[in-house]
Parts: C-alpha cells; structure tokens; sequence
C-alpha cells in the first residue's frame, strides 16, 4: 500500500492513496497534496474571520467526510444537495460570506424550492444553514441569513398500496417480463415486502443470518455503521411466504456458503415501474414495499408495537401509529361490527323462558 508523505505550511502529513499501484499513487499524490492545502487555506482563513463561501464550505465537507456518525449514503447525499446549492445559485462559491443577505437568500429559495420536493428543500435549506454558521464560528459575520427563509411544508404521503391479488399480478409481471434478471427482480420484491427490510439492509442480508430453525432473519445493515439509527442488528420473524421464498431459493443454490448474500440483486425500479403500469396499478417504490409488509401485519392483527419492533423503529411506536395508525381505526371500527346486544339480547331471553319452564 502506497502513502503519501509531505509538507503543508510547515506540517508533515500522511496519507494513504488507498492503491498499491505505483501509477494509480502518482495520480493520486496531486490531488491529496491540492486537497490538503485547500484545506489549511480555509483554515486559516477562519483563524483570520476572513472567508468567501468556499472556505466555510471546504470545512463544511471536511466535517462530513470525518464524522463517524454518518453512513456513506448519508455523506453522498450531503455532497450531492451542495452540488444542486451550486448550481442554483452562481457565484455564491466566491461570494464574500459577509456580504451574503437576507434578500439574496430569500430570492434563491424561491427560484430553488420551485424545482424539488418539500423535504430535499428542506435538506438543503439546512446544509446552506450550516454552511453559514462556519462563518459566524470564525467571526466572519454574525448572523445567518438564512434563517430569513421559512422550511417547507412537509405533507405525510397517501399511501396507496396493491391489495393482494394486485399485488401478485404485479410480481408475476415483473417475474414473466423476459429479462436477465426478470426472476431476481421478482424476488428482492417478495423479500421486501416479506420482511419489511430497507433496501439498503436487504443487500447485506446473508445466508448466516436466516435462521431456519427459529425462523428468524438478523438485519444487521451495512458493515462499516449497521442498520440505520442506532446501528444496532434487529430480529425479524419470517413469515410463511417468506420461508416459503427463502427455502425455494436455498434449493435452487444449496452450496452457497452461509456468507453469501441472499439477493443477488440490489435494486429493481425500473422493473416495478414498467410491472404496475402493465397491471394498471399505482407506481410503488422499494420503500413502500416496506410499508407494505407493516400493512399486511397490522391488517393481520398484529400491533403496532410489535410492527414497530420488527422494523427497526426505537420510538416504541410513534412513528408506525402516524403513519398507520388509520389502520388501527380501520380494524377497530371492523371488530366493532362484531358486537351486537341484539344476539346478547336474544339468548338471554330463551335462557329465561328455559329457566321459568323448569
């Protein structure tokens, strides 16, 4: 493994270019050496109070690459809201932070938020936030523009699942389609929907961790920072069709090792756009195959509680009961066609009749 070793402003730095090909480490040398004196550049500009956008941003994204909290998604996400920041707004890059207005941020967001959805405006409204409050860190400015700038309004989304003849008219579409990966598609959809996993969790799911004996799967999400939030693995129970799915799948492939992973694909959008518009149903995405598998439970009977449980919830339910809780008062109002005081009414009638025969 090649490393890089050289000065900047007098400190010796390390870093590995992550190759151990000598002409891949020369191409890579330059571009940490830029990087490097970009970033004591920005530094010192804050130690001065001095700084254009570009310095705040510099240690912006410094921070975002060096925090341990953040999955690489999560950081992918972040650089991609800067890039959309950036285009939106031309020269903001160069702009002396100080001279940076209320006026001149209330006139991008209403050009920007025209373009996105109410949440990734709302993301970006924080990550240019944040941006800023470098600026102020330093002794740039003292105030945040920004904070001029109202969040959008977030409206919870309709959910509009496939009932289950739909629904299998659909995964059979997408199975039947003729693709190379027709028949994998068609099983990361039932796994999905079977389990209630995120797509990213579904990825990393091996054959070590279905539990056949106690029919239990372990989530333990991506292998540098785990499953979302806590990070921590999850226990879900399997389901007939899942078993069902799992031990089908565990014929057609029995000498894996318990290593391999379960899916061999990892995404199928395409394959489920083209499948719901050829069975006439709602686009669905591979998140709302999760909320559809917590459908399928609640309607089942199991509570939410529990749901919330198996999908890795650490809120002991609150977010499942906003977003399904119309599904309890839907059951609830059905049990309560159930109750009839004129059955009640009747037998207690015919017990009285028997008891004054006797």
């Amino acid at each position: 493994m090649f490393y890089a070793r050289f000065r900047v402003k007098g400190k010796l730095v390390w870093r590995s270019l992550k190759t151990d090909r000598v002409t891949v480490a020369q191409m890579r040398l330059g571009d940490e050496v830029k990087k490097e004196r970009q970033k004591a550049g920005s530094i010192e500009a804050v130690m001065k109070g001095r700084m254009c956008f570009g310095d705040a941003l510099a240690v912006y994204k410094q921070r975002i690459e060096n925090s341990r909290d953040l999955k690489p998604r999560t950081k992918t996400y972040h650089q991609e809201r800067i890039a959309s920041i950036l285009k939106s707004w031309p020269g903001l890059e160069k702009q002396d932070l100080a001279r940076i207005t209320k006026a001149e941020c209330l006139t991008w967001a209403t050009g920007f938020g025209k373009e996105l959805g109410a949440t990734t405006f709302n993301h970006s409204l924080g990550i240019l936030k944040n941006i800023i409050e470098i600026g102020i860190e330093s002794g740039a400015r003292y105030d945040n523009p920004v904070r001029a700038v109202k969040r959008a309004t977030e409206r919870a989304k309709t959910l509009r699942l496939p009932e289950p003849e739909q629904f299998e008219a659909f995964v059979k579409e997408i199975e039947t389609s003729g693709s190379g990966f027709s028949k994998p598609c068609a099983n990361l959809v039932r796994f999905l929907a079977f389990g209630g996993f995120r797509v990213t969790e579904a990825k990393f799911i091996t054959w070590g961790d279905c539990d056949f004996k106690n029919s239990i799967i372990t989530v333990r999400g991506e292998p540098e920072t785990g499953t979302k939030g806590s990070g921590e693995p999850r226990r879900v129970p399997m389901i007939s069709e899942m078993t069902q799915l799992l031990k089908r799948l565990r014929a057609l492939q029995p000498d894996e090792p318990l290593s391999a992973q379960v899916m061999n694909v990892h995404e199928c959008q395409k394959a489920m756009d083209r499948a719901a518009k050829a069975v006439g149903m709602t686009r669905i995405t591979h998140h709302d195959l999760r909320h559809l598998f917590a459908t399928r439970c609640i309607e089942s009977g199991v509570d939410i509680p529990t749901v919330s449980r198996w999908l890795g919830h650490k809120d002991g339910g609150a977010l499942a009961m906003r977003v399904y809780g119309h599904l309890r008062d839907h059951h609830s109002t059905a049990m309560a066609q159930k109750v009839s005081f004129s059955n009640i009414r009747r037998e207690n009638v015919l017990n009285t009749e028997g008891a004054h025969i006797a």
